[in-house]
């Protein structure tokens, strides 16, 4: 059960397979809202719980980082365009980069279909009632797909802008994208999430001239939060924004390859 909501009962797949049974096996497993149960003992279950997934995503970042791979965990609410603007990424950068891609829902591989298009491997993962990925079911996924040295990994989160925030994937970066769809008040509303990320993606910014979406206020709200966030303005149908975005990716694989190498030699 989710220490943040209460969900995740039941099996989580991973291509059509059972991973794991979230009352025996998650890191995100505990009864944390029995009757009767004191604020105290809840809360040293919660931690129990979050130190269990920590020591998962340590083992994924050990291993990334070994490796050079450079992965981001792309979170937001359900129709953000995580999806479109994942795919308009891979087109600019596959011919340069080699990609994968773990993709996060409750149900269904639409979107990893819609990956696997491009070219790119996806693997799908569906949480059943979970409301999020955690560190443990990515470690899985990342042995069942073959990942080659100085790649580019991306993971789509299940949509959810309150679960994902409390869950260490190992990833790089967490980068939330938010649509001007959606209201100026939400880095106030979900706070930890825009706390927790580095980038904030302001997409679908297309449609702004058919909306009252007060971006300078969106930011002001986002940069209360988390003065260090980085904000981009993206249209991923449009491709407006994009190369400012893949600019980013590249310049952050730059740096991990950089690392592996330096680390290489120093032990020689």
């Amino acid at each position: 059960m989710c220490t943040m909501c209460g969900c995740g009962t039941g099996h989580v797949h991973m291509n059509g397979k059972i991973l794991h049974d979230h009352n025996h096996d998650s890191a995100i497993d505990a009864h944390v809202h029995v009757p009767g149960m004191n604020e105290s003992r809840r809360v040293k279950i919660e931690q129990a719980i979050l130190a269990k997934n920590d020591r998962y995503a340590q083992e994924n970042r050990h291993f990334l980082a070994g490796h050079g791979i450079f992965m981001l965990n792309l979170v937001s609410s359900p129709g953000s365009g995580k999806t479109t603007l994942l795919v308009e990424t891979i087109k600019v950068l596959q011919d340069t980069l080699p990609i994968a891609v773990i993709e996060g829902d409750q149900q269904t591989d639409h979107d990893a279909m819609r990956i696997r298009a491009t070219g790119v491997p996806a693997l799908q993962i569906n949480t059943g009632k979970g409301c999020h990925l955690d560190a443990h079911m990515v470690g899985h996924a990342m042995e069942q797909l073959d990942l080659r040295d100085n790649s580019l990994l991306f993971v789509e989160n299940v949509g959810n802008l309150v679960c994902p925030a409390g869950f260490d994937l190992g990833e790089a970066h967490k980068v939330v994208i938010l649509s001007v769809t959606e209201g100026e008040d939400k880095p106030l509303k979900y706070p930890d999430m825009f706390h927790a990320a580095d980038v904030m993606l302001l997409n679908k910014c297309d449609l702004l001239p058919y909306l009252s979406f007060d971006v300078e206020q969106v930011i002001e709200y986002a940069h209360r939060v988390n003065p260090a966030l980085q904000v981009m303005n993206i249209s991923a149908t449009e491709g407006s924004g994009l190369q400012q975005w893949v600019d980013w990716i590249k310049s952050g694989h730059r740096r991990m390859t950089r690392q592996v190498v330096t680390a290489e030699k120093t032990t020689l």
